[in-house]
């Protein structure tokens, strides 16, 4: 005769999940009658007779009862895991170009913080299965919250970044439910009160909290105090030379030296850099004006100086070109030279010569530009390109047209792509913008009419200028006066 085992069967918790134990011993839980008799046939005892008081002993409910909604518990499981998985996948998607390829440090670490985000959620979803199972872990509940309220972090800081601009992006099909869901799963876990039985709550706090912070501030310490104390400076300087006859023609030979160094900390991309050289050709009276009348008219040509006995002045481009390609990068301490020699005629009703260097960047602390398609030449006369326009509408000019990426992913996966667009016009002072969409898609050159202050700031777009004046009868006091014919 076989001794029958003592099985004890708890009353069902929270879930429906009723705790067994055999002859004292916990051996169990079971979601159903079922698993039950797969419980004990495990354990060696298939003919137990569960409806045998003197074999099975029932609380809180008799074999009946098992409230276990098993629909509604996987339903959540999955809610869950998929909540986190997708949360985790859009973190590191983040993350990763930051933590991999930044050029500050301070990027990098936020960079990261969202990789490390993005794993911790990953083990979250790996929790999901034994907290929403028969929770033989006193900390997988812990650990679910601690994703989830990862998750939802991550998730507010996307959408107060968004709401800035409140721009439409791909990631706003990822972040903004993903929002919903760390909201809905939150007051689940809140609800269920899953930080108990954990043994050190208060350090799990801080583990939840310090790197919360610790990713705010890195955050605000590359987007906002890095790229703001890091000055940018520049040493332009533009020198005329000594003058030569040139042989067997009627013409002098002027050379020029123009030199560009980035003496600031940051480096940069160079948007557009050309230098123009003016000759000055002025009426004289013995008499003059007097400067009281003359400043008026000063300020209505667009002239900062002003001179008694010069009137009339009259500018003739001489000479221009570009100093750097666009696209180049400016490296810290770089410095460049270009000589450069122009023509003249020996007889050239100019008084003075004038020339100008100008260089309009980016700083690299603030953004990038896909160089591979800004450095690209397309000429505004060819047809059949979404370049060309019409001579009769727009200048002939050269345009250079590239996608802009802010300093992080995250402003990047929060705004429509930004274009930056130069135009060089050889006659011209050259022109830049930078705006959400490419103005070239729609097959028409748009005019460019400068770009707002705000989104060039956002982005470190500034310009550096500087202009040399030289006597011409200084340059030519070496070369002998050509002979009257």
């Amino acid at each position: 005769m076989s001794i029958r085992p003592w099985v004890v069967v708890e009353a069902p918790d929270g879930r429906g999940l009723r705790r067994v134990t055999v002859g004292g011993a916990a051996a169990g839980s079971a979601w159903s009658l079922r698993e039950l008799h797969r419980l004990l046939d495990r354990l060696g005892y298939p003919d137990v007779d569960v409806e045998d008081p003197a074999s099975v002993c029932w609380r809180g409910g008799d074999s009946g009862t098992w409230p276990d909604r098993s629909w509604r518990r996987r339903a959540t499981g999955v809610l869950m895991v998929l909540g986190l998985a997708a949360s985790a996948v859009l973190n590191a998607v983040i993350g990763w170009p930051d933590a991999s390829g930044a050029l500050t440090f301070a990027q990098r670490i936020t960079g990261a913080l969202f990789v490390l985000s993005g794993l911790v959620q990953v083990a979250a979803a790996i929790s999901v299965f034994d907290y929403w199972g028969r929770r033989q872990s006193t900390i997988s509940g812990a650990i679910v919250l601690f994703g989830v309220l990862t998750a939802f972090a991550t998730d507010s800081l996307l959408l107060m970044i968004w709401l800035e601009e409140r721009e439409y992006t791909r990631y706003m099909l990822a972040f903004m439910p993903l929002w919903c869901w760390s909201l809905w799963a939150l007051f689940l876990l809140v609800r269920e009160k899953t930080w108990k039985g954990v043994p050190q709550p208060r350090r799990f706090a801080a583990g939840i909290f310090l790197p919360a912070l610790l990713t705010a501030l890195s955050l605000v310490y590359s987007t906002m105090y890095q790229p703001a104390v890091a000055p940018i400076r520049f040493a332009l300087d533009a020198e005329f030379g000594e003058a030569r006859a040139d042989r067997g023609q009627p013409f002098v030979q002027v050379p020029l030296k123009l030199s560009v160094k980035n003496t600031g900390e940051v480096s940069v991309y160079v948007i557009i850099s050309d230098f123009t050289v003016y000759g000055r050709a002025a009426k004289y009276a013995e008499q003059g004006r007097p400067v009281k009348e003359r400043w008026k008219e000063s300020v209505g040509q667009g002239e900062d100086t002003m001179d008694r006995y010069a009137d009339q002045l009259d500018y003739k481009q001489i000479s221009s070109g570009l100093f750097y390609e666009p696209g180049e990068v400016l490296g810290r301490g770089q410095e460049d030279d270009l000589q450069y020699v122009f023509q003249i005629p020996a007889n050239a009703p100019y008084d003075v010569l004038h020339v100008d260097l100008q260089i309009t960047y980016m700083r690299q602390d603030r953004g990038r530009i896909d160089t591979a398609d800004f450095s690209k030449r397309h000429p505004s006369w060819k047809k059949g390109t979404p370049y060309f326009c019409h001579p009769s509408v727009c200048h002939e000019a050269l345009i250079f047209h590239g996608r802009v990426r802010y300093n992080n992913s995250l402003i990047d996966v929060t705004r429509r792509p930004r274009y930056v667009t130069a135009e060089w016009f050889p006659l011209e002072r050259p022109k830049y913008s930078i705006s959400p969409s490419s103005d070239f898609k729609t097959g028409k050159l748009a005019p460019v009419r400068g770009e707002p202050k705000r989104e060039a700031g956002r982005v470190g777009i500034a310009n550096a200028h500087t202009s040399s004046e030289v006597s011409l009868a200084d340059l030519l006091k070496s070369i002998p006066s050509p002979s009257p014919s």
